[in-house]
C-alpha cells in the first residue's frame, strides 16, 4: 500500500509537470503566432542578421553585450524623451538620486525637439546661482556636443566629485551666440519648502521640489504662518519646480482640498489607470490662495496647480506651465539595468491633459524684476492737504510724530557687516508676479467682504 502511494504521487506529479508544459508551450505559440501576425517575428529575424553582421565583419571585435545594450538604448530613445535604458551603473546612480545624496550642478533637464533642454534649475544649487533659466538650450558639455546624446549621458558629464568643474556651453532666445559657464559641481539640497510672512496677514511658501519630506514640511510651514494670525490670504510659490515625486503632489494638493478628485492616469493596461482623491482634514485651511507659476513648473508642480485650479480653490498667476505630464515606470531586469518607460498620461480632475500642453494661468502675469529705488530717488506725487504748511493735523498724524520723535532720540545701533547671507532670514525676492499675487489676494478679501455685506441686507 505504501508503495502503491508513493507511485501514485509520482505520476501524479509528472502529469502535473506536463500540464504546465502544455500551458507554457500554448502561451509562447500564441505570443509566437502574434508576433508573426504584427511581424515582429520578422524584424528579429532583421536584427538577429544585422548582430551576426557586425560580430563577424565589423573592423574590431565588440562585446556582445554592448551590442545588445546599445539596441535597447536605441529601441527606447525612439519613443520619446523621458523612455530610456539604464546600465546597471546608471540605475545605481538613479537610487543614489532618490536618496538626495548626490552632487551636481542642480538643474532638471530633458529633451525638446531633439535638444537637451533645462527644465528649471534647483533653488540654491551651482545653477540656480549662476543664472541658468528654464528653456535654456544645453548644446556643448565641455566641448562634448549634445546632438544625439541621451539623457542618461548627460547626467552622467553633469555629474561629478563635489569641488570639481564642469562647463556647460548654453543658447538662450535672443541671444546671437553661444554663452559658456563654468559651474563648480555642489551637494544639491534636499531642502523643499521654504516659508515667510509677506505682510501682515500674508503668507508665503515656496515649494522648490517634491521630495519625500515635501508635504511634512508644508504642514509644518502652514503651522508656524497661522500660530499667531487668522492668515488673509497665502502664496503658493510653484515657479521653476521641475516636479518629484507623484505621492507627494497628490498630498500636497490634499492639504487644501478637502473633496474631490485630485489626478488620475490614464495607459493601456488596468494597472496603469489610477486614481487619487482628496480626504477631509481636521485642519482647514480656508482663506484663498494666489499659485504662481512658470514656464519652468513641471510634472509634480503642474499636478498640484491643475488641481486647484479645476476646484476653483486658488487662483493661478504667471505664465503657462512646462507641460510634462508623462508617467515614467522604473523596471529593473536581470542583470541590474532597467527600463524607464512612459507608462501613462497625467489628467486634471476636469479631464485636461498636461502633456505638452501644460497648464494655462487664470491670469497671465509674465515676470519682469522690479528694482530697487534709491534712497537719494525722488518720487513726484501731487500735494495733498498734508502737504500744505501750517495745516491742522489729524489726530493720527499728532501720535504718529510723537513717536517718530522718540525714535529718534534712541541711538542707533551699529552697522554689523557679514560675509554670510542667511537665506532663512532673508525676505523673499519681491518681483512683479509676486506683487500682483498679493494685490489680488487683498482683492479677494475685499470682494469677500462686499458680497457678505450685501448678503446681510
Amino acid at each position: 500500500m505504501e508503495k502503491f502511494s508513493k507511485s501514485g504521487r509520482y505520476w501524479l506529479f509528472i502529469t502535473a509537470l506536463i500540464c504546465v508544459f502544455v500551458v507554457i508551450g500554448t502561451y509562447q505559440a500564441h505570443q509566437l503566432a502574434s508576433a508573426r501576425e504584427n511581424g515582429t517575428y520578422e524584424q528579429l529575424k532583421i536584427f538577429s542578421s544585422v548582430l551576426d553582421l557586425v560580430q563577424r565583419n565589423y573592423v574590431e571585435e565588440i562585446p556582445p553585450q554592448k551590442l545588445i545594450y546599445g539596441a535597447v538604448q536605441g529601441m527606447l530613445k525612439s519613443l520619446d524623451p523621458h523612455s530610456s535604458f539604464m546600465k546597471p551603473e546608471d540605475y545605481k546612480e538613479l537610487q543614489i538620486e532618490t536618496k538626495g545624496s548626490f552632487t551636481g550642478i542642480g538643474i532638471e533637464i530633458s529633451l525638446k525637439d531633439g535638444i537637451l533642454t533645462v527644465v528649471s534649475p534647483i533653488e540654491g544649487t551651482p545653477a540656480y546661482k549662476a543664472g541658468l533659466k528654464a528653456n535654456d538650450k544645453i548644446l556643448k558639455i565641455e566641448d562634448k556636443t549634445t546632438k544625439d546624446m541621451t539623457l542618461i549621458e548627460a547626467v552622467k558629464l553633469l555629474r561629478g566629485a563635489k569641488g570639481t568643474d564642469v562647463t556647460i556651453s548654453i543658447y538662450r532666445e535672443g541671444w546671437r551666440r553661444l554663452k559658456d559657464i563654468t559651474l563648480t559641481r555642489d551637494v544639491i539640497p534636499i531642502k523643499s519648502v521654504r516659508s515667510r510672512m509677506l505682510e501682515d496677514g500674508y503668507g508665503y511658501i515656496r515649494i522648490s521640489n517634491f521630495q519625500n519630506k515635501t508635504t511634512f514640511e508644508l504642514k509644518k510651514a502652514l503651522r508656524e504662518l497661522e500660530k499667531d494670525k487668522v492668515l488673509k490670504g497665502l502664496v503658493l510659490d510653484l515657479r521653476s519646480n521641475p516636479g518629484g515625486l507623484l505621492d507627494q503632489a497628490v498630498k500636497v494638493a490634499d492639504v487644501f482640498l478637502k473633496k474631490g478628485l485630485i489626478v488620475y492616469t490614464d495607459g493601456r493596461i488596468k494597472e496603469q489607470k489610477m486614481r487619487f482623491e482628496a480626504h477631509p482634514d481636521k485642519h482647514s485651511h480656508n482663506y484663498p490662495i494666489a499659485v504662481l507659476v512658470n514656464e519652468g513648473s513641471a510634472s509634480a508642480s503642474e499636478i498640484v496647480a491643475g488641481a486647484l485650479q479645476d476646484h476653483k480653490r486658488a487662483i493661478i498667476l504667471g505664465i503657462r506651465t512646462f507641460g510634462k505630464g508623462s508617467v515614467q515606470t522604473i523596471i529593473p531586469l536581470e542583470d541590474g539595468s532597467a527600463v524607464r518607460l512612459t507608462t501613462a498620461r497625467y489628467y486634471t480632475p476636469n479631464g485636461r491633459s498636461i502633456q505638452a500642453k501644460g497648464i494655462e494661468p487664470d491670469i497671465e502675469v509674465p515676470y519682469t524684476p522690479l528694482k530697487k529705488r534709491k534712497e537719494k530717488d525722488e518720487i513726484f506725487h501731487f500735494p495733498t492737504e498734508r502737504d500744505l504748511e501750517g495745516h491742522l493735523p489729524s489726530e493720527d498724524e499728532a501720535i504718529e510724530d510723537e513717536l517718530n520723535s522718540v525714535k529718534d532720540k534712541k541711538d542707533k545701533p551699529e552697522a554689523v557687516d557679514s560675509e554670510v547671507d542667511n537665506e532663512e532670514t532673508q525676505p523673499p525676492p519681491m518681483d512683479n508676479q509676486l506683487e500682483e499675487a498679493v494685490r489680488i489676494l487683498k482683492a479677494w478679501g475685499i470682494f469677500k467682504q462686499v458680497t457678505s455685506a450685501k448678503a446681510v441686507r
